[in-house]
């Protein structure tokens, strides 16, 4: 990056500085040999332009130059423009660096800190501690401030991935509504056409010809409002239909097509589904349909097994596989999936779970009641 670049020729000068400068107000001017102070300025300076892509290995570069110096003149470096270089590497390792790899850069910064400060005869002879541990902290100072600000640019952007998923997900729910609603169209509409053509048929008999008029002119009412409703939900480009939506009775087909798709599928049926109202049995079919497909793409070679129960009180819907798929595959960026599912059982006050199975695999459960009948 031209950013990093600009650093690194910044770093780079002012390491001249220090070796080739005057001496500063603070320590003196980098000692060495003509090759030695000519070579710093790389080793130091440029290595700054690592700072994003590989913050450890310019530290360690940093910190090579470092000892280079220090074996050849046993003088360790003190000039203030050496410093700024050196203070900047250390707040790039914090604030680029993994916390692992900023921790290790960490610890050999302290290690060479006390080697090129002489730290034992620091310590035995009461002279130059106060220097040591300045330097010491003020590497410390710009590493954490390289920390906070690393810590501080990740939550701001797990807080905008956590916002823009929100967003997705509200957007896959009103999709899915959006859906659900044009199928259930299909479905009243089919019932409607149904009634609209009984009443004609009984008028045209003559038998109780005014109230069969009156119910086939609210039918014709009911229908015509019912394609407006369509036309507002229904995308563009889409074509429209009255055929019947699939229910439990295509459950056959689905799990046949499925077990071609390469997925061996189990389908047991307890109860008599055919009682069911239309936009129940759509409702199940949909949500076998969306479990099975995302056991085709997310569990690897496994079986499957499909449960309905059918009872007078509510249906319920198990679908479970002994795949060896990640739970977190379960839970599209885009698209209908669980959120789709559980949109499908709320319209008739049910409830969904998915989730990791106890023996291994997945198990997506529903319940739909069927208190009102009617």
């Amino acid at each position: 990056m031209l950013v990093d670049a600009g650093i690194a020729i910044g770093g780079a000068g002012l390491t001249a500085v220090a070796a080739w400068g005057q001496a500063g107000l603070v320590g003196s001017k980098i000692a060495g040999p003509m090759w030695l102070l000519a070579l710093l300025p790389l080793l130091v300076g440029v290595a700054l332009v690592l700072r994003r892509r590989a913050p450890l290995l310019m530290w360690i570069a940093i910190w090579a130059g470092i000892s280079l110096q220090y074996l050849i003149t046993r003088d360790p470096p003190q000039e203030l423009a050496f410093m700024v270089v050196l203070y900047a590497g250390a707040y790039s390792l914090g604030a680029h660096a993994s916390v692992r790899r900023a921790a290790a850069g960490l610890g050999i910064s302290v290690v060479m800190v006390l080697i090129s400060e002489g730290a034992l005869v620091a310590l035995t002879r009461h002279s130059g501690s106060v220097g040591l541990g300045l330097d010491i902290l003020a590497i410390l100072a710009c590493w954490l401030a390289g920390v906070f600000v690393r810590a501080r640019r990740q939550s701001l952007a797990l807080a905008g991935r956590n916002a823009e998923l929100q967003r997705q997900a509200a957007q896959a729910a009103a999709a899915e509504r959006a859906r659900i609603a044009r199928e259930l169209h299909d479905i009243v509409a089919h019932h409607l056409s149904v009634i609209v053509l009984q009443a004609a048929g009984a008028r045209a008999s003559g038998k109780a010809e005014a109230s069969l008029a009156k119910i086939e002119d609210n039918g014709r009412q009911a229908l015509a409002e019912t394609r407006r409703l369509l036309g507002v939900l229904r995308e563009t480009g889409e074509e429209t239909g009255l055929a019947p939506q699939p229910g439990i009775g295509e459950l056959d087909a689905l799990a046949g097509a499925v077990r071609a798709a390469g997925l061996p599928v189990t389908l047991v049926i307890d109860g008599d589904p055919a009682a069911l109202p239309a936009a129940v049995g759509l409702s199940v079919y949909r949500i076998v349909q969306e479990a099975l497909t995302n056991v085709l793409r997310h569990a690897g070679p496994a079986c499957a097994t499909v449960r309905i129960g059918c009872a007078e009180e509510a249906v319920t819907v198990e679908v479970t596989d002994d795949g060896s798929g990640e739970p977190g595959d379960w839970f599209p960026l885009s698209g209908h999936g669980l959120a789709g599912m559980r949109e499908r059982a709320a319209i008739f006050g049910g409830q969904l779970s998915a989730g990791p199975a106890p023996g291994g695999g997945f198990a997506v459960r529903a319940r739909l009641p069927l208190g009102d009948r009617s």
